[in-house]
């Protein structure tokens, strides 16, 4: 009798298989995602972001940062390294089937940093990262090893920008985190994270701004869905089992239930802006 072969997984990856991601990625695209236009907001417009502008995306996502500044007639590029679900968005808002309202230029890579451009490419002369770090075990390290590659395709004096939550006391969104993902959080941000990344990438810092980004849902269900499509809740799912996650982020969340049943947090964000030398 031939023995059956069965394969062990690690606990993490049998719980992710339960996660649905293109669900997740819809709540992401739906509920979460414009929670940090503001932010992208104020940072095209302190970089004057438009035509002139030869931009790359790092963690673009469902690419509403990209089509931000595509509107303001930027040559945009994203990269996304994590979720092809969200790329797939992101190619619908930002390469739709008729290529004539297509923004031009457009272009999304599933990868590297590396794979988004040849020698043939024009160097780029704006490159963001707007998946804000600070709240998540590991994300700075993470940042850093994408700038590196980065960086080899921006222009002589392109700006690069990095962004992360601001002071935890700012940030009640923070409270949220360190209650619903206990041990698996980050540390919460320091007040020189952005520069110590843009320093070991060999980037000169070049001025900063800190941005209100508050985070409003329509109730307790929207909001657990938009936070877990963060990905800051991973960790503690797969070290219990996601319906507990659930239970502790929907109790979490009380101090921000308003009597209408809405949720209001507000959150004060960081963005650094540093130069390629």
């Amino acid at each position: 009798m031939t023995p059956t072969l069965v394969r062990q997984h690690p606990a993490h990856v049998r719980q992710r298989a339960r996660v649905d991601p293109c669900a997740r990625a819809r709540d992401w695209s739906e509920i979460q995602e414009r929670m940090l236009v503001p932010l992208v907001e104020a940072v095209h417009e302190r970089l004057d972001v438009g035509a002139q502008t030869r931009l790359l995306g790092l963690g673009c996502g469902s690419g509403l940062a990209l089509l931000m500044a595509s509107a303001r007639g930027a040559r945009v590029t994203g990269v996304e390294s994590d979720s092809p679900e969200l790329l797939a968005l992101a190619r619908r808002r930002l390469l739709p089937d008729r290529a004539a309202t297509a923004p031009a230029g457009a272009r999304l890579v599933f990868g590297s940093p590396g794979d988004a451009a040849d020698a043939r490419t024009p160097a780029f002369t704006v490159v963001t990262a707007f998946d804000p770090v600070g709240c998540l075990a590991g994300d700075a390290r993470r940042l850093g090893e994408r700038l590196r590659s980065a960086v080899a395709l921006a222009a002589r004096g392109a700006a690069v920008v990095l962004t992360g939550w601001g002071p935890p006391e700012r940030c009640a969104t923070s409270a949220v985190v360190r209650a619903a993902a206990g041990a698996q959080a980050g540390a919460g941000a320091r007040r020189d994270d952005l520069e110590e990344i843009a320093h070991r990438a060999g980037l000169r810092p070049d001025g900063s701004g800190r941005v209100s980004c508050p985070f409003g849902y329509a109730g307790r269900e929207s909001a657990v869905r938009g936070l877990l499509s963060t990905g800051l809740f991973d960790g503690a799912v797969a070290a219990t089992d996601r319906t507990q996650v659930v239970k502790e982020l929907t109790e979490s969340l009380h101090p921000y239930l308003r009597p209408d049943g809405t949720v209001w947090m507000p959150n004060i964000f960081r963005y650094l802006v540093a130069r390629v030398p």
